[in-house]
């Protein structure tokens, strides 16, 4: 099963990294690491967690392996 992806502050820009570690890319700018995170959780079927600068998760988006009785 493939791992979560997360975009996360890295220095300056903003790194999309599976969650557990394997390929990171680096990013300019977070729209641009929102981006790519989520045509890589689009494709691998897992979910994308957003992080802010200072570490917490701001958003999560599942795009895979929701459960089927979920309301809204």
């Amino acid at each position: 099963m493939a791992a979560d992806i997360h975009v996360v502050p890295a220095g300056d820009g903003w790194a999309v990294e599976a969650a557990g570690g394997g390929k990171r890319t680096i990013h300019d700018t977070q729209d641009e690491a929102i981006k790519a995170g989520t045509e890589r959780a689009q494709r691998d079927k897992v979910e994308l967690l957003i992080h802010g600068r200072d570490g917490q998760i701001r958003e999560r988006n599942s795009f895979g392996h929701d459960p089927r009785n979920v309301k809204g």
